[in-house]
């Protein structure tokens, strides 16, 4: 059986003001979950609880992932247990190439499964970095260039497929990577994530808009509004949201704005 994640009944806070007011959700590895909803409905606050962004508290709930409570663990924990979060907006960090980062952090994750690991080679790490870089039709030169550091917003996001691809994790986060791309971008993109689907990974897409989900296929669609999923269903789901937009959405919900 493969790791799931878990969020029951999440709470959450910023400031003392409530973003989540209850949030269920489950993806399993194999699944692919979208979750939408409006500006301001609590989307990018889940994904940066997830990954344990200190910002936020968390005042009720659990997350459980693979068997193990995520509240207790520190980011780089998260990371090496198998989560993954795709950033909305990537920060660069000059002086550190790409390919450095990822050996880095391949090599802290080996570590803390073997204490004895001296890490992956040199030669072993280009061949891989290599084959993933070509499934990604991403030119090999990239892999020099500092991390960010004047990419395109394109470029960007698929550096980020990038990093999902070599880190290998159980569950991945996909935080509105469609956000600032053009077609052609985001198609590369979809097919980086299509190409890496499979039994072992689940992927949580959040996004406001459907049109990634016409590249991206999920299983399930969820809606997100006031800080609690209120619709989930499957792909026709999204399509209704794209026809109709949210205001079936805040007149059957209730909203008060």
């Amino acid at each position: 059986m493969g790791a799931a994640l878990e969020i029951r009944n999440l709470h959450v806070n910023i400031d003392d003001k409530p973003i989540l007011r209850g949030v269920n959700l489950t993806v399993k590895q194999g699944e692919v979950h979208a979750l939408m909803g409006p500006n301001g409905s609590g989307k990018s606050t889940l994904a940066n609880v997830l990954l344990g962004n200190p910002a936020y508290e968390v005042t009720a709930g659990q997350i459980i992932f693979d068997g193990q409570d995520l509240l207790d663990m520190e980011p780089d924990e998260r990371s090496r247990a198998g989560l993954f979060l795709a950033f909305q907006y990537p920060v660069g960090i000059p002086g550190v190439t790409l390919a450095n980062f990822l050996r880095l952090a391949i090599n802290a994750r080996m570590k803390a499964e073997n204490p004895e690991s001296k890490g992956i080679s040199v030669s072993d790490f280009r061949k891989m970095m290599r084959q993933k870089m070509d499934s990604l039709q991403m030119d090999h030169s990239f892999a020099g260039r500092y991390l960010n550091e004047g990419f395109s917003g394109g470029e960007k996001k698929r550096a980020e497929i990038l990093q999902m691809a070599v880190l290998n994790p159980k569950i991945a986060i996909l935080d509105e990577t469609d956000s600032g791309l053009d077609i052609d971008a985001l198609r590369v993109v979809s097919e980086g994530v299509n190409s890496l689907r499979g039994p072992d990974l689940g992927v949580l897409v959040i996004t406001h808009y459907q049109r990634i989900l016409n590249y991206i296929n999920p299983q399930f669609v969820h809606i997100m509004f006031e800080g609690q999923i209120v619709e989930t269903g499957g792909a026709d789901l999204a399509l209704k949201l794209e026809q109709s937009g949210y205001d079936w959405v805040r007149e059957k919900h209730g909203a008060t704005e």
